[in-house]
């Protein structure tokens, strides 16, 4: 572990779910003084005995020399913070909306210019049922507002006239009825999915940029249920024509929003062109610890570095980083009763005492031992990296091999469809 180059900092992470634990805890084993504050109850357990936890994280901001927060939803909090003249990575009230509300971010897209899918947004099932009957095509239905955090309402249809997408629709409007809050059908195109990705320290975007592929589906071969992510393929470019076509027609903005902080937006790209599709205005979960596998530098430093605005280059590794969710029942669903039942304290064991690339999610420390706690079954997340992308799969799998969690699953096949995914971005003039 790499120790800072500079005095010791204090960092106060705010978290919405504790998703932030192992960058806290990378932070605190670089030299720095960390304290860690969880918003939601059930999920407060994390990162005990990792770092130290505060219950109000308000009664600390005198004590900090710099605040991350690490989801959307804080705009408000950091746009004030920074007006008092505290140090602040994280969001702002216009990045919040970009990522929440679908709506608002189409409309920012198509005001910077940039193509879009066509989409429309909804409140009533029936009547997006009678749009698709009207409009026979293939669409994917995504959730909006509170509701897209329920990854496995997402449906990508496949059916030319629509005819699964309209039973999917009849099947929500049975269960969720008037409950659902509004989604958005969008027209569904092919291609290849991949994420742009920077970080901006209130000024200009810092490079290199990051590219990343995410495996959402739950089985290997995009199969199953969709999930948060399971696992992602990334690498470092200086310079790439997705962010030139997408991220860095937003700078201006972000400068007169005061934006510092990580942001991502995920595309379909193919011959015909480049489609936004979604932003993420905050660290992306695994994204942001596969990144730190393919960082040379100490992650609090260049976190500090960014939120006080320095200009600087980061130093990442040639080659490609992978990364692979190891998690336990019930994930991906919400079951306190089978989370209890086979989960909870289960003892995350290591053949050799080797946690390189090894980054823990929802995990406590108790003599020393790691425990999975929380709710959702994420324990693990495994990293590997490697100047081709088999060499960091391979990386990945010996140490995934060297941890045994019981009753764990994870996918296989993580960096698998770069082999072709690569060869249709080269032709496409996108790499």
């Amino acid at each position: 572990m790499k120790k800072h180059n500079s005095s010791p900092k204090n960092f106060l992470f705010i978290s919405r779910w504790g998703e932030i634990l192992d960058i806290a805890y990378a932070t605190q084993n670089e030299g720095h003084d960390v304290k860690l504050y969880i918003e939601d109850k059930p999920s407060r357990e994390i990162g005990t005995g990792f770092v130290k936890k505060v219950r109000d994280w308000k009664k600390h901001i005198d004590w900090a020399d710099i605040l991350i927060f690490d989801y959307t939803g804080f705009g408000k909090e950091c746009t004030e913070l920074r007006a008092a003249g505290k140090i602040v990575f994280g969001g702002s009230e216009y990045t919040d909306l970009l990522e929440l509300d679908r709506n608002f971010g189409q409309k920012e897209l198509q005001k910077h210019k940039i193509k879009t899918l066509p989409f429309k947004e909804f409140v009533s099932f029936q009547d997006a049922i009678a749009y698709v009957e009207k409009h026979p095509d293939a669409y994917v239905i995504k959730p909006s507002g509170e509701t897209q955090e329920l990854k496995q309402l997402l449906f990508v249809g496949s059916d030319d006239e629509g005819l699964d997408v309209i039973r999917v629709l009849k099947a929500y409007d049975k269960s969720w009825g008037d409950d659902f809050g509004n989604f958005q059908l969008q027209k569904k195109v092919k291609g290849v999915e991949i994420s742009v990705a920077a970080f901006f320290n209130g000024k200009e975007f810092i490079k290199p940029i990051n590219i990343t592929f995410e495996h959402k589906k739950l089985f290997p071969k995009e199969l199953g249920v969709s999930t948060g992510e399971m696992g992602s393929s990334m690498f470092w470019v200086n310079h790439s024509p997705i962010f030139d076509a997408t991220l860095l027609k937003f700078e201006s903005s972000l400068v007169k929003q005061k934006f510092i902080g990580h942001i991502d937006i995920n595309c379909i790209v193919n011959g015909n062109g480049i489609y936004p599709l979604e932003f993420t205005s905050r660290f992306g979960y695994p994204q942001i610890f596969i990144q730190r596998a393919g960082i040379n530098e100490p992650i609090g430093e260049l976190l500090y570095k960014v939120a006080s605005g320095q200009n600087f280059r980061i130093a990442t590794k040639k080659g490609f980083q992978v990364g692979a969710f190891m998690v336990v029942p019930p994930f991906p669903y919400d079951d306190k009763k089978t989370f209890e039942l086979f989960s909870k304290d289960a003892v995350v064991v290591f053949r050799k005492d080797l946690k390189e690339g090894i980054h823990p999610m929802h995990l406590k420390k108790v003599n020393e031992e790691w425990l999975i706690t929380g709710n959702t079954g994420i324990a693990l997340l495994v990293t590997g990296t490697g100047i081709t992308m088999k060499d960091a799969q391979k990386m990945m799998n010996n140490r995934i091999s060297n941890v045994i969690v019981n009753n764990g699953y994870y996918r296989t096949d993580i960096g698998d469809r770069w082999l072709e995914d690569s060869d249709r971005l080269w032709s496409w003039g996108l790499l």
